[in-house]
């Protein structure tokens, strides 16, 4: 019979974490990880608001405009 590789982590000679960081890494690292959050949460609102605001922008700034359309002129194809 053959043995099996596994590629677990948990098996063979695995490297153990480091033992503790000092003050200055890891605040750091938690500064570091507020930051990737805080940017990631707010790109996905931006995300959301850029697809559900764009339509009613245009709109808006096309009733704005001159010669003033109607809202059935201006949301008609032709």
């Amino acid at each position: 019979m053959t043995a099996k590789v596994s590629l677990k982590a948990g098996k063979g000679k695995a490297k153990k974490p480091a033992a503790a960081e000092d003050d200055e890494g890891s605040t750091l690292a938690t500064a570091t990880k507020s930051v990737k959050e805080w940017t990631n949460w707010t790109l996905k609102k931006g995300k959301v608001i850029v697809h559900y605001g764009f339509i009613p922008l245009v709109i808006v700034i096309g009733m704005r405009s001159e010669p003033r359309p109607s809202l059935a002129q201006l949301l008609s194809p032709v």
